[in-house]
């Protein structure tokens, strides 16, 4: 994934509404799922996500393998 592509994909992601949980999966297989849009916050292709807890967790576009959300707003059904 390219950082602009990374970075368009969470915009659009989180500025949602009304918002919709979303998973990000690192290349390593970790998995986070977003549940709350204020709980991201990113820029030039790096985002920090804080975790239920408060746990920080960082991930960046090199570090996603995929994104796991729907950008274009429309449900499933």
């Amino acid at each position: 994934m390219n950082r602009q592509n990374f970075q368009n994909a969470m915009d659009k992601l989180l500025a949602q509404v009304p918002f919709r949980p979303f998973t990000i999966q690192t290349v390593v297989g970790e998995k986070y799922e977003v549940d709350h849009p204020r709980a991201v916050a990113t820029r030039d292709g790096t985002a920090m996500y804080i975790m239920p807890g408060g746990v920080p967790v960082w991930f960046d576009y090199q570090t996603v393998a995929s994104i796991i959300g729907d950008i274009t707003g429309r449900s499933a059904t």
